[in-house]
């Protein structure tokens, strides 16, 4: 087999490896309600979010990078699962678990894909960039338009109220300021409609 070949058979396997990120559920429901969504369908939505949303960015960010960490940023959560944000789990712990996960995984793509895309995921763990921080506040963004629309159903499950809500989710605002208003009147009409205990 060619170099190139072998090139191709790391990505391939790769390609059938991040399917299983379609089995990872997360505590959000969809919209509609119907059922819980997958890793893999957060991270299209966040994709897309990026797409039309970053001209709202404080910082003028590169789209192409943004995508790259929307598309791979929960890619490790296929060896270390999916953690509700507003879980008391060690996330020290979980952190841990997710860099060896994200090692593993990455380190099966040729040498310069696996270096670029944990880079990528590092980059976004730690907020290090106008990029990181950006996707950091979409990926914020998303489960809180899914939980409005759902009348509050993973916050009600799982006892969230609205101090918590705003102390996770609202510091990652900053880097979106005019969504951060729009977040800021979301939880603000959740507690009201009673979606969301004060």
């Amino acid at each position: 087999m060619t170099g190139r070949g072998r090139l191709l058979g790391r990505q391939l396997r790769f390609v059938k490896e991040i399917d299983r990120l379609k089995r990872v559920l997360r505590q959000t429901w969809i919209m509609d309600g119907s059922r819980r969504e997958n890793s893999a369908e957060h991270s299209w939505h966040l994709a897309v979010m990026v797409l039309l949303l970053h001209g709202h960015a404080r910082q003028r960010v590169n789209v192409l990078k943004c995508l790259k960490m929307a598309l791979i940023h929960d890619i490790p959560e296929i060896h270390a699962g999916d953690v509700f944000i507003y879980s008391r789990r060690d996330r020290g712990a979980y952190q841990r678990q997710e860099l060896v996960a994200a090692k593993r995984l990455f380190g099966r793509l040729p040498r310069r894909q696996a270096a670029e895309y944990l880079a990528l995921w590092r980059e976004v763990e730690t907020g290090d960039s106008p990029e990181a921080r950006f996707v950091k506040a979409m990926d914020r963004l998303e489960p809180i338009m899914c939980n409005y629309a759902t009348k509050g159903r993973a916050w009600r499950k799982h006892g969230i109220r609205a101090s918590q809500v705003r102390a996770v989710n609202m510091p990652r605002m900053k880097a979106v300021p005019e969504i951060g208003r729009y977040v800021d009147a979301l939880i603000t009409s959740a507690v009201r409609k009673r979606y969301l205990p004060g």
